[in-house]
């Protein structure tokens, strides 16, 4: 008997935060000058919903700021893969997401993607295989799944838009294993604030998608606290960044710079960085 196909309905809760985030990441490749360029997404968006960008809001960039943050993860994991020839990269929550295409990593990266089981039942229907890239299905606070990968080489952890709906003893869990997996490394990943987190059980679409924020930071930097190898790089912005306020759309960031003028929307979202 084959094997049931996934679909868009097959995911729940969080997992169907994948859409929205996809979306923007297809809207901007349409723009004159995107942001990120992602082709990927907006062929994964067409086969997901074809009439996905008609409607009165079809078109609509107000989530640049996704696209925003995505791009800053891309501009990390491409000067760790050239320092590291030979790294192993973990892509935690990867959706959709065609990271491994655009960074393109050269053949001594072993390149792992991961996400719930039908997260990746349908991304292998949607995006093409390539080698030395394994897809994880699994749920990344079981961390039975790191088992089967490397831990000899350095590595470089993303995880975009996941540590957000993890209670913080699983991020916790999951950053001290990872440092004490590998010799060396970097981590990468987005957190909101306090206040975004407390107030996401109002977010319409937290709300719609029963997806809301387990955790906040307004310091997320202080999170190499948590373990002594582990050192603060540096902060990407992203709702204030320059590429979202010089390439977004007139209407679009005219809102963002409203917005930023709004107390505590401006680190509401915060991209950070640490290695170890």
């Amino acid at each position: 008997m084959s094997r049931r196909r996934g679909k868009p309905s097959d995911l729940v809760g969080v997992q169907q935060t994948l859409t929205p985030v996809l979306k923007a990441k297809a809207l901007d490749n349409r723009l004159p000058d995107p942001i990120l360029g992602d082709e990927y997404a907006e062929l994964a968006m067409r086969r997901l919903d074809p009439d996905y960008d008609s409607g009165r809001f079809g078109t609509s960039q107000l989530g640049l700021s996704a696209v925003v943050r995505a791009k800053a993860f891309d501009d990390w994991a491409r000067s760790f893969v050239a320092d590291h020839p030979d790294a192993v990269v973990l892509n935690l929550g990867c959706g959709l997401d065609a990271r491994v295409f655009r960074i393109d990593p050269p053949a001594g990266v072993d390149w792992y993607d991961l996400d719930y089981p039908s997260v990746v039942d349908l991304r292998r229907q949607i995006l093409p295989a390539r080698e030395n890239y394994t897809l994880i299905g699994a749920d990344v606070t079981e961390l039975a799944w790191l088992e089967d990968v490397p831990r000899d080489r350095p590595v470089l952890m993303i995880a975009e838009g996941l540590v957000p709906y993890l209670t913080e003893a699983q991020v916790w869990q999951l950053l001290t294993t990872v440092v004490d997996a590998f010799p060396s490394g970097q981590t990468a990943f987005d957190t909101v604030s306090v206040s975004a987190w407390r107030m996401s059980k109002w977010d319409p679409v937290a709300r719609r998608y029963n997806a809301r924020f387990e955790c906040g930071f307004d310091d997320p930097a202080a999170l190499a606290d948590w373990h002594p190898r582990l050192e603060y790089v540096d902060e990407a912005p992203m709702n204030d960044a320059p590429e979202l306020l010089a390439k977004a759309p007139t209407g679009v960031r005219r809102l963002y710079r409203v917005m930023n003028l709004l107390p505590g929307f401006r680190h509401s979202s915060r991209i950070v960085r640490f290695r170890f």
